[in-house]
Order: structure tokens, then sequence, then C-alpha cells
């Protein structure tokens, strides 16, 4: 049984400035990651696979979309083993700098045109190693913020960094839509490259602030006391297994929505409901709002009044509750309506991304807490994320109807929601060694105390 004392030891830096420099990690990463999606819904067809028909260019670069989905676990699995043997902040860093580097050289790559067939491979490389520094990112920033936080506020400091979505989408329909005015022959020949191109900016802040902080003292305590899990991965699927598999299936209607409205919206808005590419971006930047608002809403209710679990149960229901009344709004055309099917799905997401910070904290010890988190929120990226931009394109194409898209998601929805309610309750009035000495140490499926 593994007891490592945490909250005990006199933190070396706030909880607060912890939780600030993971938010800024996750918001300039999730910048990195949603510019890609915007182009890819954009631009990436015509210039890297001009030789497919306009739907078949779409549906070839969502397919390179998906490939990040792919390289996320692989990612989880390398900075998780890692980050519980070596330490969480130095893997945070290196996180950040793989995301930066390989966003800004999509920014310089030339299209199908100028290089041929290179350009595409050499794009899916750039996507593949996005994943990988993604899949490294939100379970070290959300185990940071959650390891410097005490129990009593561990939902609300642990959701700063789940404000990264919101931030990230700001931030990059901001500058997309500056450049979105462009006549089409600029946009497509340079105008989509310049977010790309100013990330490495906004890295170099990141690494700034993130260089500041110190190493949390629950890991500390676990260095001190020799007790790292010799190989982390391996010890995870050995301890955690049903855990892990739940979590992963659990958290994927999330990234179904996300991607939904991410990633899918914009494509269809533009070419089923003849909008334009900045009503369109207007409208994800009003939902971003609200996932925002939910997360920190309900990761603060799950402190104080309902447990994490319950709020993740509830919040996967009203997502599969909301799945034909979505398109019922998207589908009339009409912008405003449109943005208030974005933002009640994306509000949908805050009720369970908030408090999941802290519930899958809670759920897997500090040995491999890292690896726990980040590998069973990659996975779920799979499952969710990775095959809903093209399949909602597959099957909207192959009905000609949106019912299609509700019906898979209401599919998904379900699937969670059985998932979760098999999950153990998070452990939101104990310390993380109070946690891990009444039974974290081990799979803890099936316990409701």
């Amino acid at each position: 049984m593994e007891q490592v004392t945490g909250e005990r030891i006199a933190p070396q830096t706030s909880a607060r400035r912890v939780a600030l420099a993971c938010l800024m990690g996750t918001s300039l990463e999730l910048y990195d990651f949603y510019i890609y999606g915007t182009a890819a819904a954009l631009v990436f067809g015509p210039l890297f696979f001009p030789e497919f028909s306009p739907l078949a260019g779409t549906l070839a670069a969502f397919a390179t979309f998906g490939v990040a989905f792919i390289a996320r676990p692989l990612g989880a699995v390398i900075f998780g083993q890692l980050g519980d043997r070596i330490g969480r902040k130095a893997l945070l860093i290196l996180s950040l700098l793989v995301m930066g580097i390989s966003t800004f050289l999509v920014g310089l790559l030339p299209g199908y045109a100028v290089i041929g067939v290179a350009a595409p491979i050499i794009l899916v490389v750039l996507r593949f190693l996005q994943g990988i520094g993604l899949g490294g990112e939100w379970g070290g920033a959300v185990v940071m913020a959650s390891e410097y936080a005490p129990p009593n506020k561990r939902g609300f400091y642990a959701s700063f960094p789940q404000l990264g979505p919101m931030i990230g989408l700001l931030l990059s329909g901001g500058i997309f839509l500056l450049v979105a005015g462009l006549p089409d022959e600029q946009f497509n020949a340079w105008g989509w490259r310049v977010p790309f191109l100013i990330s490495i900016l906004l890295v170099a802040v990141g690494l700034f602030v993130r260089a500041k902080i110190a190493e949390t003292p629950v890991f500390q305590r676990v260095v001190e006391t020799h007790s790292e899990a010799r190989v982390p991965v391996v010890e995870l699927f050995r301890t955690y297994p049903k855990t892990l598999l739940l979590a992963s299936v659990g958290c994927s209607i999330q990234f179904v929505y996300f991607y939904l409205v991410a990633a899918f919206a914009p494509a269809y808005g533009t070419a089923q409901l003849g909008l334009s590419r900045t009503t369109m971006l207007y409208c994800v930047m009003v939902s971003a709002v609200f996932i925002g608002l939910g997360s920190i809403l309900f990761a603060t209710i799950s402190d104080r009044w309902l447990g994490r679990r319950t709020l993740v149960v509830l919040g996967t229901a009203y997502l599969g509750l909301l799945a034909f009344p979505f398109f019922w709004l998207t589908d009339t055309g009409n912008p405003v309506l449109v943005a208030v099917a974005l933002s009640l799905g994306m509000f949908g997401i805050g009720i369970c991304y908030g408090p999941l910070a802290a519930y899958f904290s809670e759920i897997f010890g500090t040995r491999v807490r890292y690896s726990g988190t980040g590998l069973a929120f990659a996975l779920g990226g799979v499952l969710g994320g990775a095959f809903t931009p093209i399949v909602a394109q597959a099957l909207f194409a192959s009905t000609g109807a949106s019912w299609s898209v509700s019906l898979y998601v209401v599919a998904m929805a379900i699937v969670s929601l059985a998932c979760n309610l098999l999950l153990p309750k998070g452990r939101r009035d104990l310390a993380f060694d109070e946690v891990e000495g009444r039974g974290a140490g081990r799979d803890a499926v099936g316990q409701r105390t």
C-alpha cells in the first residue's frame, strides 16, 4: 500500500500560481491544436489534397486531423512514464516545446502544388507530433494543479487547466477572424499560415511561466521515500485496468461534442447551410465561453455539494438528450440559433469537464497518477474525438440528413454513461495520502464509499 504525504508538506509554490501556470500552458497547447482543426475545415482540403473532390478533400483533411488523436495515447504513455519517474514540471515544459515547434513548422509547410505528395506526408508527421505533445500535456497539467490544491478546493484549482479549451478556441478563432476577411486567394496562399507562425511567440511566454514553478510536494515525497513505480505504465495496467478502461470510454462523449462544435460545425455550416466561414467562427467563439463557464461552475459545485462522479454522469446524460435538438437548431441556418446550439453543447461538456481533472486525479494513486490521468483522457480522445468529424461527415454524405449524426451521438452518450456509472466515486474530502491509505493504490472499481 503506498503512503504518500503531500498537502502536509509546505508547498514551494502557491496553488493559485501553479493553477495559472497550468492554465497558460494548456491554453497555448490547445490553441495550437485547434488552429489545425479550423484550418482543416477551411483550407487544408484544396491545399494538400487538390486532386480530390471537395467532399473527399475535406474528409482527407479531417483524417489528418484524427492522426493527432492516435498519437495522444503514445504521448500520454511516454510523458506519463517519465512524469511518474522524474517529476511533473520538466515534462510539462517538454510537452509545450514539442507542440509549439511542430505547430510552427506547419505554418512553414508548402502545399501540394509546390512539393507534391511530400506535403501531405509531412503534414501528417507534424500532426502526429502535435498529438504526442498534447498527450503529455493534459495529464501533467491537471495532476500538478490537483497535487498542489487543498482537498476542499481541489476541483476548483484543478479546473484551471480545463479552461484551456475556452481560451484556446477564443485565441484561435480570433486570429483566424483577422485573416478570414482576406480575399480567398490570399487566405489560401498565406493567410491561414499566420495563426501557426505566431504560435511560437505564445509558446515562449508559456515556457517562461512554467519555468518558475516548483515540483509538486506530493511527488517530492515520493522521491524522498524512494517509492516511485519502476515502470509506471506497467503498474497502471496491473493495478487499475478496469478504472483505466471505464474512464477512457466514459469521457469520450465530451470529445464527440467538442469536435462536433470545433471541427465539424465550421465545415457543415459553410458547405451545407450556406453560412460564411466568418459567421461560423463567431458562433464557435461564442460557444467557447460556455465551456469555460460550465467548467469552473461545476468544478466548484463538485467541491461543495454534488460529487464529481455524479456531475460527470449528469453531464453525460444531458449531452445524450441534446443530440437531436442540437441539429434541429443548427439546421435552421439562423446564425443566432446556430450559436445557441453550439453553446448548449459546450456548456454540457463543461458539466463533465470541469470536475473531471480532480476526479481523474483522485481515482489513480500518486505513483501512476500522471500516467493514469493522461492515458485515460488520451484514449477517450481517440474514441470520441479522432473519428467524430470524419464519421459525422460520412454519415451526412450517405444519408443527406443530420439525424444520422444525432443517432451516432446518442449511441456514444449511452456507452459513456454506462461506463461512468461503473466508476468509483472521487474522494474530494481527503488529502492524497489519505485517499491512497484507503484503497486508491489498487483498482477501486465497484467501491461506493
